[in-house]
């Protein structure tokens, strides 16, 4: 469930008024600002944006950013964009950050629906005039390469239906092909980059049943290898979303002065979806609610920005 709360049918034309005299005068007005944007849908926001540029001639979104500053600017930029464009710029940035961590790309494509990946693509090319599927090859190598291919590249079967047969034999070749952490990629890849989301539960299911435990801890090795490391994320991304999500985001929390770019991008993209669920997991794994720990890790028109898409009914 979302943890936004949008009023029904706000003005989006007093909303644009709004935002632009807390624009205006010497001082920016954020409380305003947060007030209105972080009440707001995704298609409300589309409306006032709208709105906005009818009026007043002007891009509201490039006018936010010469208001705003640092990572309060950053979020509220991401909160503004169309959901596929932003999913398109969370993945081109992933691939040309200095440190090239592929996991919002992993997001991407194992969290969202198929047709919502299919969306996020296609803003993609339009965005930068070339497929993700090309960039990735462009950026990466090996088998974690043909992994992240395979994985953007499928338009799984979003139904329920499922070949318990298939996901018996399947989990008994998943385990063939890590026993004894000599990987055989290719079929790990096949696996993960075909099978529908509920056949591969299924699949997951049998091998914990099976060989009695999950194949995420029959995963050992290197826990800094890169295509180690994406199987983790691809399998938790698929098997249990909202349970890996707040782990991301107690990681991002605790480490000294907080990972704003992976808290942003988690409460962002799914404060309009499950955030709500997310929250539950982070606060039975950590016993303190995600708006607390918000809260302590952040500060200033960010952390209430962050707080307001979270929502504040704790426990």
């Amino acid at each position: 469930m979302a943890t936004l709360i949008a009023p029904d049918h706000p003005s989006p034309v007093e909303d644009a008024e709004s935002l632009r005299k807390a624009c205006e005068g010497w001082g920016t007005n954020e409380k305003v600002i947060i007030s209105i944007l972080g009440h707001r849908n995704s298609v409300q926001r589309k409306l006032i944006k709208q709105a906005y540029e009818e009026i007043y001639h002007e891009d509201l979104v490039k006018r936010l950013e010469s208001e705003l500053a640092g990572d309060f600017e950053k979020a509220v930029y991401r909160w503004m964009q169309d959901p596929p464009n932003r999913d398109a710029v969370l993945a081109n940035v992933a691939l040309r950050h200095v440190n090239q961590d592929y996991r919002a790309i992993i997001e991407i494509a194992c969290i969202n629906s198929p047709d919502e990946l299919l969306a996020a693509k296609q803003a993609y090319h339009s965005l930068y005039k070339h497929s993700l599927e090309e960039d990735i090859a462009t950026h990466t190598k090996g088998d974690f390469r043909k992994l992240l291919v395979a994985l953007v590249g499928t338009y799984r079967y979003n139904g329920e239906e499922i070949n318990a047969s298939l996901a018996q034999s399947e989990a008994n070749i998943l385990h063939e092909a890590i026993r004894g952490s000599t990987f055989n990629q290719e079929e790990i890849i096949r696996i993960l980059g075909t099978r529908s989301k509920a056949q591969l539960n299924a699949t997951f299911n049998h091998y914990r049943d099976e060989h009695k435990i999950s194949i995420t801890k029959n995963l050992s090795g290197d826990t800094k290898d890169e295509f180690l490391g994406a199987l983790h994320a691809t399998i938790r991304c698929i098997y249990a979303p909202q349970k890996y999500l707040a782990k991301v985001l107690r990681n991002a929390i605790s480490k000294t002065g907080a990972d704003h770019d992976d808290l942003t991008r988690v409460i962002v993209r799914r404060a309009e979806k499950d955030l709500k669920d997310v929250k539950e997991f982070y606060y039975k794994r950590n016993s303190v609610p995600l708006d607390h720990a918000i809260g302590k890790a952040t500060s200033g028109d960010y952390k209430a920005f962050l707080i307001t898409l979270v929502g504040t009914e704790g426990h």
